[in-house]
Order: C-alpha cells, then sequence, then structure tokens
C-alpha cells in the first residue's frame, strides 16, 4: 500500500469511526496542496457534508484530528474552507525515498496480461513522410512505450498505403519522365524520388487539363478526360488485373520508397512489430458485408449497394459495399479489424491518425460493435491535430509541405549552432560533438511535439525548441548531464552514495519536495497511460527538472560538511537522473551525460 492509499484509508476509518458511515474507497481521492498553503495532500470535505452534518471547517478539524492521532503517516493539518491539508511526517518521505532508490524495475509496473495494438505512421507510398507524419510517429511510439510501461503486451503496426490511383500517377509520371532514373543514379532517397514524380504528374496534368480548356472543354470534362489521368486509371485497373510490367514497376518504387522511409524511421528513433499493406488487405471485408446482412446489422437498396444505418447512434446511413460489388474504404477497414485481431488477439486497438479521419472511425467502431466484435469496445481512435509552422521558418522540398528528413536535419544543424554558442562542448571529440547535436536536435523536436496534449492543433517552433531554459527537451536533458557531472564527482571524491545515507532523519524542504514528486512517477505513467496521452509525462518530466533545479540552487551538495547528508543529496540526485532518463525513454527521447 502506498503513501496515498494508506491515508485514503485511514480517511475511510475515520468515516466510519466519527460519523458511522461507510464511504467506498473509489469515492475518496487526494489533491496536491496548494503551493501557498502548509501540507502535502488536500482532502475535499464538501462532498461529504451530508455524511458529516457539520459545517465545512469543523467537519475538516474533526477529521483531521482523528488522522493525527490514528496514523502513522499525518503528522498535521489545516483548514482552508472546506479543505483539509494535510502534513505527512518526514520519517515517511525517507521511507518512500528508500523504496524508490531501491527499485530496479522503477517506471515498470507489473504486467496487466492485456495485449495492445499500437497502429501509427500509415504512409503513402508516392511521396515522403512530412512533419504530420512526425507528431504521428512520436505520438504512436511513444504511447506504445507507456502502455508497456504500464504492463500491456504491446504490438506495434503500421498499415501502408501501398496502392490505389496516387501510386499510379508517380508510376505513370516516372515512365513517361524518368528515364531510368534511380536512387543511386539520382542521389535521392527512394522515397523522395518517388515524390518527385508525384509532383511531376501533378505539374504536368494541370498544363494538359489547361491545353483541353482551350481546346473548349469545361474545366470538369478537362480533369477527367486529361490524358494523364486516363492512363493512370488505366495502370490502377491493370494492377489489379495483375499485369507484369505493372506489378514489376509498383515493386521496384515501392522498394526504393520502403528503403527511403526504413532510413527516416532510423533517424526518428521509432520501430514496427507487423507491417500490413493495403495491397494486401483491399479486397478483405466483403465476407463481413454478407455476415451484416444476414444478421440485419446491413441493408441492401435498389441499385444492390449495401449500407448501414447508424441513424441511433447519432450518425446517419453509411456505405459499406457498392452496387457493382466493389469496396469502399470502410469494407477493407472492416477486414483488417478481423485480420489484425485474428493475428494477435487484442484487447485493445489504437489507431493513432489525424482528426480529419474523427468521422470515419467512429462509423468503423460502431459498425464493429453492431457486428458483436469481442474487440469491439476495445477500439479507440487516438485522434490528434493539425502541425503548423511560423511562416518562412523552415525551407520545404515541394513549397507546400514540410519534409520529415529536411526538418530533423535543420534540427540537429540548429542544435549544432545553439550548442557551440553556449559552449557547451568543450572537451568532446568530433564524433561525440556529432551524436551529442542529434540528441539535443531530436530531443527539441519529439519534446515540443508530444508536450501538446494530442487533440490540439499546435503551432511548432524550431527556434523556441531548441531552447536550453522553458518547457523544452534541452532543459530536461541539460538537468540530466548537470546531474550525471554531479555523480562524476562524487565518484573521484568516493562519496558512497549507495549505502552512506543509511540513517538520516531530517529533510530539508527542497529534499522534501524533491522527494514528493519523485513519488509521483509511476502515477504519472499511469496517468498517460489511461489517457494515451504522452504530453502529461512530459509535463511531469519538466516539473521534475525544474524541482530539481531549485533543489540544486538551495541546498550545497559537495560543501555540506555531513557526509550522511552529503551522500543522500548525492543519492537524491542519482534517482532524479534514473526518472529522467526511464520518463525521457518513454517520449523515445534520449539524455546525454555530458553537455
Amino acid at each position: 500500500m502506498n503513501l496515498e492509499q494508506q491515508i485514503i484509508s485511514a480517511i475511510q476509518q475515520g468515516f466510519k469511526v466519527l460519523f458511522d458511515h461507510e464511504v467506498g474507497i473509489e469515492d475518496l481521492g487526494l489533491q496536491p496542496t496548494r503551493k501557498e498553503f502548509e501540507g502535502t495532500y488536500t482532502f475535499v470535505m464538501f462532498p461529504f457534508l451530508k455524511v458529516t452534518k457539520m459545517a465545512p471547517e469543523a467537519s475538516g478539524s474533526k477529521l483531521g484530528e482523528y488522522l493525527v492521532a490514528q496514523s502513522d503517516v499525518v503528522t498535521g493539518f489545516n483548514v482552508v474552507k472546506g479543505f483539509l491539508n494535510l502534513s505527512v511526517s518526514e520519517t515517511s518521505w525517507i521511507g518512500i525515498f528508500e523504496k524508490l532508490y531501491s527499485n530496479p524495475s522503477l517506471g515498470q509496473l507489473p504486467s496487466n496480461g492485456q495485449k495492445v495494438m499500437v497502429e501509427y505512421s500509415s504512409p503513402n507510398t508516392n511521396k515522403p513522410l512530412h512533419l504530420g507524419h512526425l507528431r504521428n510517429n512520436f505520438l504512436g511510439y511513444s504511447v506504445s512505450e507507456i502502455l508497456k510501461a504500464n504492463g500491456y503486451e504491446v504490438t506495434k503496426a503500421n498499415l501502408v498505403n501501398d496502392r490505389g490511383i496516387h501510386i499510379c500517377k508517380s508510376m505513370v509520371a516516372y515512365q513517361h519522365f524518368g528515364n531510368g532514373e534511380t536512387p543511386t543514379s539520382s542521389g535521392l532517397k527512394g522515397d523522395h524520388l518517388a515524390g518527385k514524380y508525384y509532383v511531376i504528374f501533378d505539374k504536368e496534368y494541370k498544363k494538359q487539363i489547361a491545353e483541353l480548356v482551350d481546346q473548349g472543354l469545361s474545366e470538369e470534362d478537362a480533369k477527367k478526360q486529361a490524358p494523364l489521368l486516363v492512363e493512370a486509371q488505366d495502370m490502377l485497373r491493370k494492377w489489379e488485373a495483375n499485369d507484369t510490367e505493372v506489378v514489376a514497376l509498383w515493386k521496384q518504387m515501392n522498394e526504393w520508397v520502403y528503403a527511403g522511409f526504413d532510413a527516416t524511421y532510423k533517424k526518428m528513433g521509432v520501430d514496427f512489430d507487423k507491417f500490413y499493406f493495403e495491397s494486401d488487405t483491399y479486397l478483405l471485408g466483403k465476407d463481413i458485408v454478407e455476415e451484416g446482412l444476414s444478421k440485419g446489422v446491413f441493408f441492401k437498396k435498389e441499385n444492390g449497394s449495401v449500407w448501414v444505418d447508424l441513424s441511433a447512434e447519432g450518425l446517419d446511413e453509411k456505405l459499406v459495399l457498392r452496387g457493382d460489388g466493389t469496396s469502399v474504404y470502410i469494407t477493407q477497414d472492416m477486414g483488417t479489424c478481423d485480420l489484425k485481431f485474428n493475428d494477435f488477439g487484442f484487447d485493445k486497438s489504437i489507431y493513432v491518425v489525424g482528426n480529419e479521419q474523427d468521422y470515419h472511425f467512429d462509423v468503423l467502431f460502431k459498425i464493429m460493435r453492431k457486428l458483436g466484435r469481442p474487440y469491439g469496445d476495445g477500439l479507440y481512435h487516438l485522434s490528434y491535430g493539425m502541425v503548423d509552422l511560423p511562416t518562412g521558418k523552415m525551407k520545404s522540398r515541394e513549397g507546400t509541405v514540410v519534409d520529415a528528413d529536411d526538418l530533423m536535419s535543420e534540427m540537429i544543424e540548429t542544435a549544432e549552432t545553439h550548442t557551440k554558442e553556449l559552449g557547451k562542448i568543450e572537451g568532446f571529440s568530433t564524433e561525440e560533438a556529432k551524436a551529442l547535436y542529434e540528441t539535443l536536435g531530436l530531443g527539441a523536436l519529439k519534446y515540443f511535439l508530444l508536450k501538446v496534449d494530442p487533440k490540439k492543433r499546435m503551432l511548432f517552433n524550431p527556434k523556441e525548441s531548441i531552447e536550453f531554459q522553458g518547457n523544452t527537451g534541452p532543459f530536461i536533458q541539460y538537468s540530466h548531464a548537470r546531474i550525471a557531472s554531479i555523480l562524476r564527482k562524487a565518484e573521484q571524491i568516493g562519496v558512497d552514495y549507495q549505502h552512506g545515507f543509511a540513517g538520516i532523519d531530517h529533510l530539508e524542504d527542497a529534499e522534501r519536495d524533491l522527494i514528493i514528486i519523485l513519488n509521483d512517477f509511476e502515477k504519472k505513467i499511469r496517468q498517460a497511460g489511461d489517457e494515451f496521452s504522452p504530453a502529461l509525462l512530459a509535463q511531469y518530466l519538466f516539473d521534475l527538472a525544474k524541482e530539481y533545479n531549485r533543489f540544486y540552487a538551495d541546498l550545497s551538495i559537495f560543501n555540506e560538511s555531513d557526509n550522511k547528508v552529503q551522500a543522500f543529496r548525492v543519492a537524491l540526485s542519482s534517482l532524479t537522473a534514473k526518472t529522467i532518463k526511464s520518463g525521457m525513454k518513454l517520449l523515445g527521447i534520449n539524455v546525454p551525460d555530458r553537455m
């Protein structure tokens, strides 16, 4: 039983003894005491005044006196209106520190026996990854790692959109304008090469539309009749018919793109356990349409098309199969749902997809529940907002989309410039300095994209993200490097911080406050896992780094004359570094030992 649970249990007992009333543990909770009041935890009396039949202040005082008398951990209290502020004994905080310090699996909760699939990234194979993909990948990876820390067995999945008219557009443009160009001959990454021809297609297609309009066609007809588009549509039909030449080109260009994606994923620091490809899944789901018709979940219209009526669920009618028997997106998504469950038997399945798809996933999940799928209630859309950039801050390869590779490279360059300006690389070899710039640049980028609630649209400011002060990745990374330096010095002068603090019996305010926030680490991991929000963990790590820097400013470590206190402060620093490193790892961010 942890400290909060001990206090809540004592409060529950207090209600029984003082007011002859049984209160369920689930109805009792503590919150941190506000900084301007004395105390660590606050219990709000207002919801229980019907039970106490007393004024808020009197109720709080009576319960506070009981807790001081009966609990081993509560040493004092004060009541502000209906808020009972509780002070906790120093002995309790020292005990908590020792428990945290000796925990070899700090930040890893026990297995809960549940399986979860997190599907993220889901790129198209006709262009490189962009800024929006960065938010998607960092979110998907971090949520996966946080769920692992919560005791889930996690499968990271990537459903690659490798077929369709957009892929054929790149292929047609390559046939016409490629002249046998390859990634090797062009010096371009494979995904950038495919993207180049997607842009060329668009440019040439617009030219053809303009020519047809000049010849007297309406713009609408010109868009449909432009030879390049007709050719791309014909290519898609040939691909579906397994035409040898078309399939060979498709495979070749996709291989180039996958090699490019692999390099980008590696630089991002994300990975996957399972890849699904739409070329394998696009025909799935038609058997589910038949099942839905037989169960009365779907209905047929006169033209043979199949629909689901979700008006009782607050939506409308939704097409699930066209009259000519061809699939729509929802058809294959239903089939892929079943495929993933059959492969992995998950309890939860999380789709990390932008908020423009909110309606689509609402429909999909409601359909799967209506069909009685055992996993229906475990489906969740982790919907996130778009990322904007301050105008003109970043170069873009195509003029409209900010390329992920470009942005990561520019962040590393910015980290190099900023670090050199601050003189933080004394004594570094060229390789060590290069590794540090990458750690700082990517850490700044990831932290800035993850610290915002996923649901919110956000503005990414590269300059602000790289600062060593404020709520940034480099500030937290620098705090870790500072502690690592302290630990090295402690080793050099022979401070026994592993065991030398035994018998410590008094805490300064800054020491106690640091232990209080360190004690919240696993609670924050649970909250971040429950809400699928790395932002909660990012805020915690920023608060922890700030609290450590206050401790460092308030109390001397190496000028402390009492060896036991010195060893304790080094040990407290060590636990803070371990917590920062463990927490940042869950965000996919490395922390340096030297800066």
